[in-house]
């Protein structure tokens, strides 16, 4: 743990974060950080977003750095990345690429919503939960609005008026990995605010994963076009977090049962295994 605290201390301190976002490299040779022009809550930086919060969570509320940290950067998402699309106004979260917004979001950013709300759960502002209660609808709706009702893997957002739809799909992005994101936020969504939409939502999802994904023989695969409803080119391939992650979660959020892995005694880490939270008093 000592070398934990001691990572986060060092990255606490680091220039080149902007309103408390960091860019996505870190030189392992100097400690500082590389690539400094691109600010993004999708790969290789969702990660350590999500354990600002959960680390803060699990080690009983005291380490105040973690929690600044998190609120400073959630700020930073709110005045860097938040945005809304045309023509049906779906809040998104963007990246900054050298200085520039881009609406780009890759389907790892629905982590959002979910942490959010787990930190609303936890005493942080209201508005973080309102905040996830939008978030998790354009999530949902990066599925809905898809022909297999799959989502891709990356999506981009129009935000010029006149816009047909909210979401473009480039050719390359329209793979589906089986990834657990946006039911892993429907989970916390459910067991936060008991609103069953979430556990609907859920169940379609699940659906489209038996109608396009699964295999006769056994298991699922993910598939390379979710725009493609007839042949949506399976891949024979099933990451392991489909398994380890994807239907855990869609099994918590099917369930009514509040002490089924209680979210007061126990923090998920972002492979979703569930760590217990530190008494108060240690």
């Amino acid at each position: 743990m000592a070398a934990v605290a001691e990572v986060m201390n060092h990255v606490h301190k680091l220039d080149g974060k902007v309103d408390g976002l960091v860019p996505m490299f870190i030189n392992t040779n100097n400690g500082q950080f590389t690539h400094q022009g691109i600010y993004t809550l999708g790969a290789r930086a969702d990660s350590y977003y999500e354990y600002l919060l959960k680390q803060w969570i699990q080690g009983g509320k005291k380490e105040n750095q973690l929690l600044e940290d998190y609120l400073q950067a959630i700020e930073g998402v709110k005045k860097n990345l938040l945005q809304k699309s045309s023509p049906n106004g779906l809040t998104f979260v963007g990246e900054l690429s050298h200085g520039q917004f881009s609406p780009k979001m890759d389907h790892l950013v629905c982590f959002l919503p979910g942490t959010l709300a787990l930190g609303a759960h936890n005493g942080l502002p209201a508005d973080h939960m309102d905040l996830a209660k939008q978030l998790m609808e354009t999530c949902y709706q990066m599925y809905v609005q898809m022909e297999t009702g799959l989502s891709p893997e990356i999506v981009h957002f129009n935000m010029h008026q006149g816009s047909t739809r909210d979401i473009d799909v480039k050719l390359a992005d329209r793979h589906n990995l089986l990834r657990p994101e946006t039911v892993e936020s429907l989970f916390y969504l459910y067991r936060f605010t008991k609103d069953r939409k979430y556990q609907d939502w859920g169940w379609e999802i699940l659906q489209k994963f038996n109608k396009y994904t699964k295999v006769s023989s056994g298991g699922y695969t993910s598939i390379n076009n979710v725009r493609d409803p007839d042949y949506p080119s399976p891949r024979d391939k099933m990451e392991s977090f489909f398994l380890g992650e994807t239907l855990k979660y869609l099994y918590l959020l099917f369930s009514d049962d509040p002490n089924l892995i209680s979210l007061d005694q126990y923090v998920f880490n972002t492979e979703a295994h569930p760590l217990p939270i530190w008494p108060s008093t240690a």
